[in-house]
């Protein structure tokens, strides 16, 4: 397993089965890769709105697998209710894009998927 993301908080809640293990993995690579193009480009349009929305739909995600951008994630819910434009906001935001992109092969490579 890689250190990009821990599947510990899925075991802990959902006990150690494989199978649903993977099942949780192929959904998270499913879903968090369209929410996180929709969120760069959400900031890169500064819709804070729809930036919010996805941040906020992709915390638990990145919660359970452990992914250490909770505060990127934080980060970019506050500016979506602030008045900076999307240079503040950048920097974290391509942080959550390569890690993201890290863990997505990982999961990818650990699943053979």
């Amino acid at each position: 397993m890689s250190a990009v993301y821990t599947t510990d908080n899925l075991k802990e809640v959902m006990g150690d089965d494989p199978e649903f293990i993977a099942v949780v993995v192929q959904a998270f690579l499913d879903e968090i890769p369209p929410d996180l193009e929709g969120l760069i480009a959400a900031v890169d349009q500064d819709d804070k709105k729809v930036a919010y929305q996805f941040a906020h739909k992709m915390k638990p995600n990145i919660e359970m697998f452990g992914i250490d951008l909770m505060k990127n994630i934080s980060s970019i819910e506050t500016w979506s209710r602030s008045s900076k434009g999307p240079e503040a906001i950048n920097p974290l935001v391509d942080e959550v894009n390569q890690t993201l992109i890290a863990v997505f092969a990982a999961l990818k490579t650990d699943f053979n998927l």
